[in-house]
């Protein structure tokens, strides 16, 4: 077993051919499917548009074949379509080659398991303790799985039966692994659509477009005439909204709109759960609404969890990454689209506030000593203040980057001035203590 651990917070992620190689990628092949239990494992595989796409899923594919297992090649499709095919079809195992919104030099592979989920912590580490074990089955085949975007689109026809006729829609897809599947399922609902973004050539994913760069679909909605846009993220997992006037919404207000609509319908199914970094404004309209929320840490597997653990459907981050479990274990970016805009019905998304959005500000700090943060009393003390003095108008929030030597500083205030002042003064004091 290597010493370096492999699997970050959403799996094996690195620069294509250098750490993340056709030989690790392999290697993780044959391991995930020596540790998936059944004798021959059926294991899809699906990838977004980097040119290290072709050369990791055919390696991936190797080892899997290697370990006594089937590779089903699915070719391009977003991310969470691993997690709507291993349950649909039945399968053991999916595989999803994909950086999601990092830039194309890089790539990842993560695995999905037969509930539909990304595999937990203990089922990495499992497959990172066998990527040296030798097979044990007998070899298994690869091929390509036929008709896989049309029982992916399937999904959403059957979950989102909306009527889309007469409406413009733009749609930015990253140069990335949604550029044929969503504007498929807008165009089979009756929209005429608008695409940008959908002229992947391995290189350009994510590069100035997308979730990641919602500015190009603001800047174009109004040449474009749409009333609505919706920019997804390489991997297509994540989405961020434009209205009409090319003002964005993002996670927060896509999961507030969602939210709101549920709980009308009698079918939000308890709360909702966001991570830490959710707006305060967003608590304050919940609160108002009667809908119950739980806060977790930052990031998607965080925020299933607490779903899971209190049997609620509806959660998200900021990012634009929103899960709701009645269509799928794991974030899909197309699925919260068509929930937006069944929750917005006949009006438009520029005529609706999901809630009063709180002026924040984020700042990141370099740190030269990790370890020195818990004992950065005069800053601590400081944010414990500052929080004091923002009680039931506005937040502080620090933390430390789970994988940069950073710390984040976050301060959400009624008035720009305040929230400024605030971070200027709790940044200064991170600067001397840790700097």
């Amino acid at each position: 077993m290597p010493e370096r651990k492999l699997f970050g917070t959403d799996g094996v992620r690195g620069v294509a051919g250098e750490f993340l190689s056709a030989e690790l990628a392999l290697r993780l092949g044959r391991a995930a499917t020596l540790c998936a239990g059944p004798a021959r494992p059926q294991v899809l595989i699906v990838r977004d548009t980097r040119e290290s796409g072709p050369m990791l899923e055919a390696a991936l594919a190797a080892g899997i074949a290697a370990a006594g297992g089937d590779a089903l090649l699915a070719g391009v499709l977003p991310t969470p379509a691993a997690s709507v095919l291993v349950r649909r079809l039945g399968l053991d195992l999916g595989a999803v080659v994909s950086a999601s919104h990092n830039p194309y030099c890089d790539n990842g592979i993560k695995f999905f398991g037969a509930s539909g989920m990304k595999l937990n912590d203990e089922a990495e580490v499992r497959i990172q303790a066998r990527l040296d074990d030798a097979p044990e089955r007998a070899i298994g085949q690869v091929r390509a799985l036929e008709g896989a975007l049309a029982d992916y689109l399937r999904e959403h026809r059957t979950s989102f039966p909306l009527d889309l006729t007469g409406r413009v829609v733009a749609l930015d897809c990253a140069n990335g692994a949604t550029y044929r599947a969503a504007p498929a399922i807008y165009e089979a609902l009756g929209a005429e659509v608008r695409a940008l973004g959908v002229e992947p050539d391995g290189r350009n994913i994510n590069d100035g477009c997308g979730s990641t760069h919602p500015e190009l679909l603001a800047r174009r909605i109004g040449q474009l005439g749409a009333e609505v846009g919706f920019a997804y993220d390489g991997d297509g997992d994540r989405v961020i909204a434009v209205d009409g006037e090319g003002r964005v919404h993002d996670g927060d207000e896509l999961i507030a709109l969602a939210a709101v609509h549920l709980s009308e319908s009698r079918r939000l199914g308890g709360g909702v759960a966001v991570t830490v970094m959710t707006n305060y404004g967003f608590h304050q309209e919940m609160s108002r609404r009667g809908i119950e929320v739980a806060q977790t840490k930052v990031g998607d597997r965080h925020v299933l969890e607490e779903l899971r653990s209190r049997g609620w459907s509806l959660g998200g981050e900021q990012s634009g990454h929103v899960i709701w479990t009645e269509f799928a274990p794991s974030g899909d970016g197309i699925a919260t689209s068509l929930l937006a805009l069944t929750a917005l019905g006949e009006r438009g998304l520029a005529q609706v506030e999901p809630f009063e959005r709180l002026p924040q500000r984020l700042e990141n700090v370099e740190v030269a000593d990790r370890e020195a943060i818990d004992r950065a009393e005069q800053l601590w003390r400081a944010v414990e203040e500052e929080n004091a003095k923002l009680d039931g108008r506005g937040r502080v929030l620090v933390r430390p980057s789970g994988t940069e030597p950073l710390l984040r500083v976050m301060v959400e205030a009624p008035e720009e001035a305040e929230r400024d002042a605030v971070l200027e003064h709790l940044v200064g004091l991170a600067r001397s203590e840790l700097g």
